[in-house]
Formats: C-alpha cells, structure tokens, sequence
C-alpha cells in the first residue's frame, strides 16, 4: 500500500512537470509569438507570419549564406542587396515600418527619423539588448577617453610610416593586399595610445578578435532563442577560450604597467595610466581595454579599408584630396591643428562610413509596453535599426534632402550612446589617410573583387589589392 502511494506521488510530480514544462514551451514558442503579432498586426504594422518552423531565420540564413557566393560586378556601392538580401526583400515586399521574426521574437524595423531620435534620446527606456549568448566576452564597459589628442595623431604617424616603408618593397613588385596592413597599423595605434605598447608585444590578440568577431556574428543569428544560450555548444565553448586567452595576455600588461607607475618607470598619460589613477580593478581595465580595442581598432580597420578602395576606384577624388592634404602639410608631417582644415579628406570620410558603416545594424528592447511615435511596443519586441539600409536610403540621400536631417547619419550612432570609437577613429583615418596620399598613387588591382560581407563590421571578402605606385618628391603638387 505503502509502495503503490509513493508510485503515485512520484507519477504525479512527474505529470505535473512534464506538463508545466509543455506549458511554458507552448507559451514561448506559439502562443507569445502569435499575441505580439497580433498586437502588432492591429496598430497596422505588415510583416511576416510566425511560424514553428522560424522560417524567417532560417530564410535570412539561406540568403546570407548565397550572397557572397558571388562578388558585385561591375562595382558598385549599392551593397545592400549583396550583404543583407533578406532585409532587401522585406522591405520591398511589406515596406519600411515592418516586422520580420528571429526566431520567436518579432523585429520592428525603424527607419522613421522622429521614432530613430526617441529610441536614441529616451536611452533608459530603449535599451541595447544583452543576450547570455555572448554577454562581455567580446567587449564591456563604456570608456571615456580623456587627454590631449596629439596622442593619437603621434602614434598613427609613428606606425603608418612603418606601414609605408613595408608599402615601398612591396609596390615594387607588384600589387598589395593592403587590408592585413591596416588591421595591423590601427592595432598598432591602439596600443601605442592607449596601451603604451607596441602592437608587436600584443599581436597574439588580432586573431584571436577577429576569430571571436566572426564567432559572435554566427552566435548572433540565435541569440533570441530561448534557451539556446545555455547549450553547451562549440561556439560557446571556443568563445570562452578566446576570451580566456585575451584576458591573459590584457592582464600581463596591465600588472607589468602598473608596477612600472609605481617605480616611477612609466607615464599614466594613457588609457592604463587613466584607469590607475581612477582606482579601477584589474578587471575593469581589462574590459575596458577589451572595449577600446574593438571600438578604436575594427572600426578604424574597416573605414580606412573601404576608404582607399573607393579613392582608388574614383581617381578624381583621390586626386582632389591629394592635392588637399599638400596644400595644408605639403611633405611635413600632419598634426592636429591641420587636420582640422581638411574640409574635402573630412567629407570623404563622412561618405565612406554611410557606404560601409562600421555598425550597419544595431537593436533595441522594452522591459514594459512602451509608447514609441503613435504606436504601442510591448515587451518581447525589438526594434531593429538598419543604418545601413537608412544610410542607402534614395529616397532620403536624394541631392535635395541629403543633409537636411542629421538623424539619418548613423555611421557611429547618435545621441548619448554615440559610438565610443567615433573620434579616435576618425583622427587616426585623418592621419594615415594623408600619409597615404603623401606617399602613393592607388589603383585597384585587376584581382580585386569587390565583395563585401557582413561580420560585426562590413569586411572586404577577397582582400583589398592595390597597385600603389610611390610619388616622388619632384612628382608632387
């Protein structure tokens, strides 16, 4: 008797849990979907069906893998269909306020610049998403970088100028990559300014960033999933490792640097020095220099990149900014106060970043329902907004409406969660771009294929090879 009503309890907790655990399946994956579309679907909003199956990921997946099969030819800079073939097609098909579905989560697509000033004004109420799939460990922390700027403008000439003299021996025979170079130059820049190191002493790291870069892109096709950032996979894993190691060779310096501050070995002129003086932890400066080096390196990689690929595919240009950059420095060194009077190389490099910008997507959450313009977001919603599809915009970039609305330039954000790289990116492309066009003529290669493709920046698929042919000093203006 005693046995058969211990079975029983057991059975009944049993049930009891497998039918809770089908209950709470059944509200995330079928009946919350269904009540967010609908809610959506009565303000008016079009978009996509839900389904079980998360076809529209599984879509957006399928597009994405296809797309850089093939580079676009002949150049162009309409890239869009290219990168983001899924998006391209949502919008024309349900227009520009839409949804689409990751997963079990609806996406709102903002392009709307009054909804675009709200979301970046009202930052408490609009906040970045932070999914368990990759929390801190590819970046944390939200630095403030004070101190004078000739920093930057000394380190970036100190390695651009080795940059070139590498230039020099590889022009002479023939192309050169010259992406790998500029990963390396504002690696390089990021650590004499911010690290006071040398990008030699700290280079075990780049691969390990851009491997954690490419990882987190793939992690973030799932990262609203519910569930799927507790699963042991190998993505998880191997990013736990890379940051593991990043960590280590971060906490090295920091120790060696701090002991050099106290024995009066060393200057706290830089980001270590600031965080010493601040009374940071160890482990705060590590996340903090994780942050900076993402922020000031990938994103001043990519703009110089996609910079020199376009000045060496429109010569004009390339040649107007030239003879800019000899008018102000001539063969001097440039420095701060002169690069402020570079009004042609600064709208190259506003152009540049709404072409390829750096953040091409970024995404927003509710905690509760949330008024936003005259419609209602409930939580469990995210509004996705695409700068890259703002910025490629016609019907905003037409000539008479390029610069009426400075929301729609969103290369680095706005508002008080501006992007933290912004200005030390731009100063160091300043920099080496006018070294570059000191030194060089660029063209582009005969093998060069222009295939951008998305990773958590806009990377160049094949490369970036130039024909750079060194000017000579009676050759110039």
């Amino acid at each position: 008797m005693e046995l058969s009503s211990a079975y029983s309890v057991v059975l009944s907790l049993v049930l009891i849990t497998f039918f809770t655990c089908a209950w709470k399946l059944l509200c995330m994956f079928w009946l919350k979907p269904k009540k967010l579309e609908r809610c959506l679907r009565r303000q008016g909003i079009n978009g996509t069906t839900y389904r079980l199956s998360f076809q529209d990921l599984r879509d957006i997946m399928r597009m994405a893998k296809q797309a850089p099969s093939q580079p676009i030819t002949p150049f162009s800079s309409d890239i869009v269909p290219h990168l983001f073939p899924s998006y391209h097609l949502f919008i024309k098909k349900y227009g520009k306020f839409c949804f689409t579905w990751f997963g079990p989560t609806p996406a709102l697509n903002i392009m709307d610049s009054d909804m675009l000033k709200e979301i970046y004004s009202r930052i408490n109420e609009f906040e970045k998403p932070h999914p368990r799939a990759h929390g801190d460990l590819l970046a944390s922390g939200l630095i403030m970088i004070e101190g004078e700027k000739w920093c930057v403008v000394t380190a970036t000439c100190s390695s651009s100028e080795e940059i070139i003299r590498g230039w020099e021996k590889k022009s002479l025979v023939g192309e050169v990559d010259v992406w790998p170079d500029l990963q390396y130059l504002t690696g390089d820049v990021l650590c004499r300014a911010a690290f006071g190191v040398t990008y030699n002493q700290v280079k075990s790291i780049l691969p390990l960033l851009q491997e954690q870069i490419s990882l987190t892109n793939k992690i973030l096709r799932f990262v609203f999933i519910p569930g799927w950032s507790l699963l042991p996979t190998r993505l998880h894993k191997r990013m736990k490792e890379i940051d593991h190691k990043i960590k280590g060779v971060l906490e090295e310096i920091v120790i060696k640097r701090e002991k050099a501050m106290k024995e009066g070995r060393a200057d706290d002129d830089d980001l270590l020095g600031s965080g010493h003086q601040k009374g940071m932890s160890i482990e705060d400066v590590i996340q903090e220099c994780k942050a900076f080096n993402f922020a000031g390196q990938e994103t001043t990689s990519v703009l110089l990149t996609w910079t020199l690929i376009l000045l060496s595919k429109y010569q004009n240009w390339q040649d107007r900014a030239r003879e800019e950059v000899y008018q102000v420095f001539s063969n001097k060194k440039p420095d701060f106060d002169g690069l402020s009077q570079l009004k042609i190389v600064s709208m190259i490099l506003n152009e540049v970043p709404r072409l390829y910008p750096p953040g091409f997507m970024t995404m927003r959450t509710v905690h509760k329902t949330t008024k936003l313009g005259n419609i209602q977001v409930p939580p469990g919603v995210v509004l996705l907004v695409p700068m890259i599809l703002i910025s490629h915009d016609p019907e905003i970039w037409g000539v008479s409406k390029a610069t009426q609305n400075k929301l729609y330039f969103l290369p680095f954000g706005w508002g008080p969660r501006n992007c933290i790289g912004e200005n030390f990116s731009l100063v160091e492309a300043k920099v080496a771009l006018t070294l570059t066009l000191q030194n060089f003529s660029m063209q582009l290669s005969p093998s060069y294929k222009h295939a951008p493709i998305p990773m958590l920046t806009i990377h160049p698929q094949y490369g970036v090879p130039l024909i750079l042919t060194r000017i000579e000093s009676s050759d110039r203006i």
